[in-house]
């Protein structure tokens, strides 16, 4: 017994502990799940402080959202072409937005009409009128409006496409400009209608070279003339040059250097657009270039035929008229103008220069005979209003005519808000035949502008010409704000003389050689009108005139001399 005693003395030790351990089990695994407890409630404390924080933030990301919107829409209630972002100008990075726009520079747009013909600039000069308009950017495609007239170009500048617009529709009529004796009454409408000019100028550009295509959907006198204005290719990358190939309007006198859309009146004065068709006019092909600086231009050019001129399914009446599908040997001359600039400030603008014009070798015509060549010039010339009238003073045809030209000098001085200008031409024909005498015509005209309200009429150094006023984007038409655009009054007087060698001894004998005198009449019109350019790129015209001829030979319709009035208008749109 003793010895079993011993054996198992350890045992109730042994399980005293063990039970002892079990109940404290327990108690060790309640004071793990407070402290979890405790973990957990400070995360949800922290969370909670965090999304509050996160509620402030948010909410002041909204106040301020709001602060933006509101700015927003007080600035495009107050100014309505101010709502535009920002762009770099350069390739879109990942960074950059797919679309993007980029405002115009204050000050950048003068507000003056965009020209009826293709831009053809530099690609440096391209560049920065691009910088200073306003600009759209659609996935590296660049879309803006430089010059007022629509444009999309590649990121860099070096492709650019441009569409414009050149749109004048005329209307109105004669009075009391019956014929006389055994005049015939010609093509004096009371009212009539004439879509005077439809252009719609396309320049494809290269960085320096741009070709222009320029189609014409209203020339001339009569509604349905379709052609071409020009087609040409184009060098810019000598500085402030442009040498140009292909059918172009060469820009000769001050009054032709300028585009129609800033014509004072509705027509050029006479003598300018008879010297210009010696040996330019519109859709002249031509070789040669021009160069500008602020103080003096210069051109020159060789020149063939007129566009269509050889078109045999339009004879004797092809697109700028006058043209022949018999002609087996075009037309040569050139042109040379040169402008100074002596007097050039904010205020005052004296302009200078001189024009000359020639053909060298008139077309040559075949007639009955295949083997006879045939080489004649003409002039005549409306009263300054074309509707389709007939003309009033005329030469008829001038037969062995050698060569044509004519030359005269420019006179422009602006001050402040007026300007006057004024050119005279001498026109001479040289006869091929040593016999028979040469023909010289002349004329001249006069003009002046005032503009009442809006920017006045500025100097344009690349053209060597004064422009049309200016409206800026603050005073367009808008009777709310008391805006009302730009407005101008305009005068001009025009004198024509197509009368030659009439005293001479043998005037009036006529011979096989051709005739030895010419009586095409003298032609005087007055003209007052206004302009009103209520933006950029619109015009309302009206003009009145009144003229005056003496009697000519060739025209029918002006046999006992012929006085009469019209009074016309125009509405233009130009981009």
């Amino acid at each position: 017994m003793a010895f079993s005693f011993r054996r198992t003395t350890g045992l109730p030790k042994a399980l005293l502990a063990t039970t002892t351990l079990v109940s404290l089990l327990p108690l060790c695994g309640h004071a793990r799940a407070a402290d979890q407890m405790q973990i957990m409630e400070r995360q949800i404390q922290a969370m909670q402080a965090q999304l509050t924080s996160m509620k402030k933030e948010h909410a002041e990301e909204v106040k301020r959202a709001r602060a933006v919107l509101a700015r927003q829409r007080e600035e495009a209630e107050n100014n309505p072409y101010a709502q535009r972002g920002r762009y770099i100008g350069q390739p879109r990075t990942a960074a950059q937005p797919l679309i993007s726009v980029r405002p115009a520079k204050p000050g950048a747009d003068d507000g003056r009409p965009p020209s009826d013909r293709a831009d053809v600039s530099s690609w440096a000069d391209f560049q920065r009128a691009t910088a200073q308009d306003e600009e759209v950017s659609v996935g590296g495609i660049k879309v803006g409006f430089p010059g007022g007239r629509p444009t999309i170009q590649s990121s860099d500048g070096a492709y650019a496409l441009s569409i414009g617009l050149a749109y004048h529709e005329d209307f109105g009529g004669f009075f009391n400009s019956g014929p006389r004796g055994n005049d015939t009454r010609g093509a004096f409408n009371s009212f009539t209608t004439n879509q005077r000019r439809l252009r719609i100028p396309f320049m494809f550009r290269y960085k320096n070279w741009v070709a222009a295509v320029t189609p014409d959907f209203g020339a001339n006198h009569n509604d349905g003339y379709v052609g071409l204005y020009e087609g040409n290719l184009n060098y810019t990358g000598f500085r402030n040059t442009i040498l140009t190939v292909g059918y172009f309007q060469p820009r000769v006198t001050e009054e032709d250097a300028e585009s129609s859309n800033d014509f004072m009146t509705l027509e050029r004065p006479s003598i300018t657009d008879m010297v210009r068709n010696i040996a330019a006019g519109d859709a002249r092909f031509v070789v040669g270039g021009l160069h500008y600086e602020k103080r003096w231009w210069v051109a020159g050019y060789f020149t063939g035929q007129e566009w269509g001129h050889r078109n045999a399914s339009d004879m004797s009446s092809t697109y700028y008229g006058g043209g022949s599908g018999s002609t087996i040997d075009s037309q040569t001359g050139g042109m040379l103008r040169a402008a100074g600039r002596p007097i050039a400030t904010k205020d005052v603008d004296l302009h200078v220069g001189v024009s000359a014009i020639a053909a060298f070798r008139l077309a040559c015509n075949t007639g009955a005979n295949a083997n006879y060549c045939s080489r004649t010039t003409s002039f005549g010339q409306r009263p300054e209003f074309d509707i389709g009238e007939a003309s009033l003073v005329a030469t008829g045809s001038i037969t062995k005519a050698a060569q044509v030209w004519a030359a005269g000098p420019e006179l422009g001085f602006r001050w402040d808000r007026f300007l006057v200008k004024g050119e005279y031409y001498h026109v001479g024909v040289q006869r091929s035949q040593a016999n028979l005498p040469a023909f010289n015509f002349q004329g001249w005209y006069g003009a002046a502008a005032y503009t009442i309200f809006g920017k006045p009429r500025m100097y344009n150094i690349k053209e060597g010409a004064f422009g049309a006023p200016g409206v800026g984007a603050d005073q367009e038409f808008n009777p709310a704000l008391n805006h009302w655009g730009a407005l101008e009054a305009v005068a001009q007087y025009s004198g024509l003389d197509l009368n030659s060698n009439i005293n001479a001894a043998t005037a009036g004998i006529t011979s096989q050689n051709g005739v030895s005198y010419v009586r095409g009449g003298m032609q005087n019109v007055y003209t007052g009108g206004l302009n009103w350019y209520p933006n950029r790129h619109f015009r309302f015209m009206v003009d009145y005139s009144h003229f005056v001829t003496s009697r000519s030979v060739a025209s029918a319709t002006n046999v006992s001399g012929r006085s009469g009035n019209s009074f016309a208008a125009r509405i233009q749109a130009a981009f």
